[in-house]
């Protein structure tokens, strides 16, 4: 069993597992038959049915406010408007890719070709990919994907590896540019689908290049038929800007500024899972506004369970990690924010005196 010496309680100080964990029965086991036991790996179709059904719903809406509101300025509300249902139909992408709407794989792929691929406009196989890479490794230095692609650096000794002036003065002031930042992430995730189809490394590539082709050509050709070139530009630009700082800020609070795993440690599933993810307190209103990944411990943990059962799992999950002297990590929504912006500015300090005494 792997012994931390943290006690847990809900906001427990962070504590590093031993870079080499003693070989014995797996602790994940135990909570994983608690779990099953009460039925929350169960599927949940009767609220995903609803789920999408509202989802879309809420898409609908949207575009027949666009429509109604035609050539006004009215146009930057319903940009913003938009920038959340979209959001929210990424949760819902993200459920899908986890199996926890369907299991079965035809059922998956088509429901998730439906969101990511013809609502969305990205590519749902190559994010099935790279979010599973970062699930079987959070927070590790080298295998985890939302760490290996990011501009900032988590801890000192990845500064030397941002070249150039650009990366470097993002570096230097990252605890500042971060959440500016995530403006971009809408642009990102589009850009690597369209690198992963040309790489053909998806499943179903010639049916995801048609389906984000259609998106894309619905999308302008409804833009610019209800609104005139320059409103037209601005509730593009309001819409996804807006979309890739709500759902960066939902990721954000997820494992920056948690322990990061260094290449030579070698952690179990559960410590791996639990020790890089930090919870936000839950209300039924940060489960909507978060689409549950306020649970970030449960999801990791149990990534097919409905999101409908993480609010069950907590205490479960919680009063397991107190059993066997695991920490559990959970804070409020701002201390969370905060808690990334002071391990960032934290980073750039210790990096940049690195290469002050090096200069010495």
């Amino acid at each position: 069993m792997t012994t931390i010496a943290t006690p847990v309680t809900a906001g427990a100080s962070r504590a590093r597992p031993p870079a080499t964990q003693p070989a014995g029965p797996d602790p994940f086991q135990e909570l994983l038959r608690r779990v099953k036991a009460a039925g929350l790996l169960d599927p949940r179709p009767g609220y995903y049915t609803a789920k999408i059904a509202f989802n879309l719903a809420m898409l609908a809406a949207g575009w027949i406010a666009l429509a109604l509101v035609g050539n006004s300025w009215w146009v930057i509300a319903v940009g913003v408007y938009m920038a959340f249902a979209y959001t929210q139909t990424g949760f819902v992408g993200h459920d899908i890719g986890h199996r926890q709407v369907t299991r079965s794989r035809r059922g998956q792929d088509l429901l998730g070709l439906l969101h990511g691929n013809l609502l969305m406009g990205f590519s749902y196989g190559w994010w099935v990919g790279h979010h599973n890479r970062h699930h079987s490794n959070p927070n590790h230095l080298e295998k985890d994907s939302d760490i290996t692609r990011r501009r900032v650096i988590f801890i000192p000794e990845q500064g030397p590896t941002r070249r150039g002036r650009a990366k470097q003065f993002i570096v230097r002031h990252q605890h500042v540019l971060f959440y500016p930042l995530l403006v971009t992430e809408g642009i990102g995730l589009r850009t690597e689908s369209v690198k992963a189809l040309v790489r053909k490394l998806p499943r179903l590539t010639r049916i995801e290049a048609t389906l984000i082709s259609v998106h894309l050509a619905a999308y302008f050709g409804a833009v610019f038929y209800l609104l005139p070139p320059g409103k037209g530009v601005v509730f593009i630009l309001t819409m996804n800007l807006l979309f890739g700082l709500y759902i960066g800020s939902v990721f954000a609070p997820n494992h920056k500024g948690m322990p990061i795993q260094m290449p030579d440690e070698d952690w179990d599933w559960m410590t791996r899972q639990v020790v890089t993810s930090r919870n936000i307190r839950s209300s039924y209103l940060t489960d909507f506004l978060y689409g549950g990944l306020n649970y970030q411990i449960e999801h990791h943990l149990f990534p097919a369970m409905p999101r409908a059962s993480l609010r069950r799992a907590r205490p479960m999950t919680i009063e397991y990690c107190r059993e066997i002297g695991m920490p559990y990590y959970e804070v409020g929504v701002f201390r969370s924010y905060a808690e990334v912006v002071i391990h960032l500015y934290r980073t750039t300090q210790a990096y940049q005196n690195s290469v002050t005494a090096a200069a010495a």
